[in-house]
């Protein structure tokens, strides 16, 4: 298996890709399903070694015919092949094109196709689930359902043909019911659906073959997105000038921690010092400057109590970081009147976007150099919609989002997303552990410090989003995911932001 590549894909563009081969490649459709079932028979042997029996349950579509090819495969190399058609009785008259072709093969191979009763016990030691594949349209009813109900409830371990069956192929949405796969194989171009919203827990390891399609096919087709890695952090950040000092590595003005929530404020400043900056002043009321010298005699304090007293720190800040703790009292107000009036670039998060809201400062944003940092939560309110509509199209809710405010947008969340209206971005780094408190606020302050090290709006938030998510995969490594704090993430955001690991 090669390694994951980073452009994703929708279904659509995936079935143009599959086309394109076939007619202007000259490749037969036959030939890429066998290759295809072959990329799922080899994953098998190499995650389950020492297994010798496999349960492969067939749909009606090409998706199944990769699956007959793989009950083939295994029945050619000795395996006990249990093999279900999940569908209509008659089978033999239902089945088109390459699919009844890849049964006519199997079938020759000696594996037998019993029509899948809920009834019946699976017996492999490994399920091949070849159901459903990425032409999925509404719910799954019916024999499916029951299907991959059955799948979830058995023991052993499952490896899903190129999307666990259920899902959606684009939002990452589970259609009714879906396979938890242990393992997907996916091919020839990765799916979008397959790093966001509940496909997380659906997918399992994702492995991707791109069945030898040519390069001159790829680059015919569009790409919806692309994963941000270790790559885009080499391509953003090179080496620094050996006559670099802190004045060039820019000034962030951190901002926020009202009345009894300067925690927040001062690991956005402290995360803005690990990511790069130069310089890092925080900007917060009185009672919580004794806590933050404490905690990082690096940053800069000042005690802000009104608006007029903000002013001369704007006037030295290259970058503004605004919402932290900052509440959504009339403190906060006064700040935002204040940083309203400048044309700093700035990280916009927290309480900072719930004000936004206010006054219908939202509507009147469309600022290119700020970047917007909700989760879903913050995003559903912005777009006055649902948490729960918003999740289901998460690429259409970003866009929607960047369209009305202008500047870059990060979506939070199981895949985050980043866009400036051009292209689109997705993290598919990161843990459950991060689930915790000041994850978001750390975030915003690795944006803000890469914001003033003179990367653009889009790569900050990029690289930014991907430093963050991978440092605390780091973490988990050697501690678990339980009780990881956001502080804990920051000597891995220098490590990772340095190409140290």
């Amino acid at each position: 298996m090669k390694e994951l590549p980073s452009t994703l894909y929708t279904a659509e563009q995936t079935r143009l890709l599959d086309k394109t081969a076939i007619d202007e490649g000259g490749i037969p459709g036959f030939t890429l399903m066998k290759r295809a079932g072959r990329a799922v028979f080899f994953e098998i042997q190499k995650c389950w070694p020492d297994i010798k029996s496999l349960t492969v349950l067939c749909g009606g579509g090409n998706n199944g015919g990769d699956g007959f090819v793989v009950a083939a495969l295994a029945r050619q190399k000795g395996f006990s092949v249990q093999a279900f058609y999940v569908g209509g009785d008659d089978f033999a008259c239902e089945l088109r094109g390459e699919a009844r072709e890849a049964w006519l093969w199997a079938s020759s191979e000696g594996v037998k196709f019993d029509v899948f009763k809920d009834d019946q016990p699976f017996e492999g030691d490994v399920i091949v689930d070849a159901l459903l594949g990425t032409g999925l349209v509404g719910h799954v009813r019916g024999v499916f359902h029951l299907a991959i109900n059955k799948i979830n409830r058995h023991v052993s371990p499952v490896i899903a043909v190129d999307i666990p069956s259920g899902l959606c192929a684009d939002t990452g949405q589970v259609l009714g019911c879906a396979v938890k796969a242990d393992v997907t194989v996916t091919f020839i171009g990765l799916k979008l659906g397959l790093f966001m919203h509940q496909a997380v827990e659906h997918v399992g390891v994702l492995s991707f073959d791109g069945l030898h399609i040519p390069e001159s096919v790829y680059e015919q087709v569009s790409v919806s997105a692309f994963r941000v890695g270790a790559d885009d952090i080499a391509e953003c950040l090179p080496a620094r000038s050996r006559l670099a000092h802190k004045g060039m590595c820019g000034h962030v003005l951190v901002i926020g921690g009202d009345q009894g929530m300067g925690g927040a404020a001062i690991m956005a400043a402290e995360a803005a010092l690990y990511s790069g900056a130069g310089k890092v002043t925080l900007a917060t009321r009185g009672e919580h400057l004794t806590a933050a010298l404490c905690r990082c005699p690096e940053i800069m304090v000042r005690a802000v109590e009104s608006g007029v007293e903000l002013l001369p720190l704007l006037e030295q800040a290259d970058v503004i970081v605004f919402g932290p703790g900052i509440g959504q009292q009339a403190w906060a107000e006064q700040m935002l009147q204040v940083v309203w009036k400048t044309n700093l670039p700035a990280v916009i998060d927290a309480d900072g976007l719930n004000i936004l809201l206010k006054k219908d400062r939202f509507n009147q944003l469309s600022r290119k150099n700020w970047i917007l940092t909700p989760h879903p939560g913050e995003a559903a309110r912005l777009l006055e919609s649902e948490v729960s509509l918003l999740q289901k199209d998460r690429i259409s809710s970003a866009m929607e989002l960047q369209t009305a405010a202008g500047g870059t947008v990060v979506l939070k969340g199981a895949g985050s997303l980043i866009t400036d209206g051009d292209v689109m971005h997705l993290c598919s780094a990161g843990n459950p552990g991060m689930a915790s408190g000041g994850m978001g606020d750390v975030l915003s302050g690795i944006i803000g410090g890469l914001l003033a090290q003179k990367l653009s709006p889009v790569d900050a938030a990029r690289v930014g989003v991907y430093a963050h998510s991978a440092a605390a995969d780091l973490c988990v490594q050697t501690s678990g995911e339980r009780g990881l704090k956001a502080t804990d993430l920051f000597p891995y955001v220098r490590l990772i932001l340095n190409g140290k690991m």
